[in-house]
């Protein structure tokens, strides 16, 4: 079984670690995967996205046009992937920075407010492993606790001391998530 994951913010938002946690988190799993960033010029406040692929084969095609899976940081990402997502795939949007109601009926889409429930907990630099956790609570591609060990093992140094926080942060995603889609509350934006 392959899953393609498009992960797209803007420059900052950490976008391409999302995609690294995810790459590293397979490998450790023993799953075969590819991670391919992208990002404006202007780097910071420009446009960034990562593609990562992850496979229990060889993975021919490291490039998606239609992935299974997009998690959007923002609206213009959102704008941008949501007609893009398979039908029967997932979009997981930032509701923090989204607040415009998803169009698309043939997917699953969960709205999460990753940025308030990131300053919640003390750092809004959170949002994007938060939306990591409530993608692993929609489609469990990968056990929570291989994103933590790829946490451990590749939280740069200078942010080291943010690693409980993280795992937190990914605790937290899955919990709301989970809460979402037992109740089926007005997070879910169908149409």
């Amino acid at each position: 079984m392959e899953t393609s994951i498009i992960i797209a913010g803007f420059g900052g938002q950490g976008v391409l670690f999302a995609g690294q946690l995810l790459a590293y988190a397979a490998l450790g799993a023993g799953k075969q995967v590819t991670w391919i960033p992208s990002y404006g010029p202007e780097m910071r406040g420009g446009t960034a996205h990562c593609t990562v692929v992850i496979g229990d084969e060889p993975i021919g095609a490291p490039l998606v046009r239609n992935p299974d899976v997009a998690i959007t940081l923002n609206r213009p990402s959102t704008d941008k992937y949501e007609p893009l997502v398979k039908p029967g795939g997932v979009l997981v949007v930032n509701r923090s920075l989204v607040q415009r109601p998803i169009q698309r009926q043939d997917i699953t889409v969960l709205a999460v407010p990753a940025d308030d429930m990131a300053t919640e907990l003390g750092n809004r630099r959170l949002a994007n492993v938060i939306l990591l956790g409530a993608l692993l609570a929609v489609r469990p591609i990968l056990e929570p606790a291989a994103i933590e060990q790829a946490l451990a093992e590749h939280l740069p140094e200078r942010h080291a001391h943010l690693l409980e926080l993280n795992k937190q942060a990914l605790q937290a995603g899955m919990a709301f998530a989970r809460e979402q889609l037992g109740e089926g509350e007005v997070t879910w934006m169908k149409g």
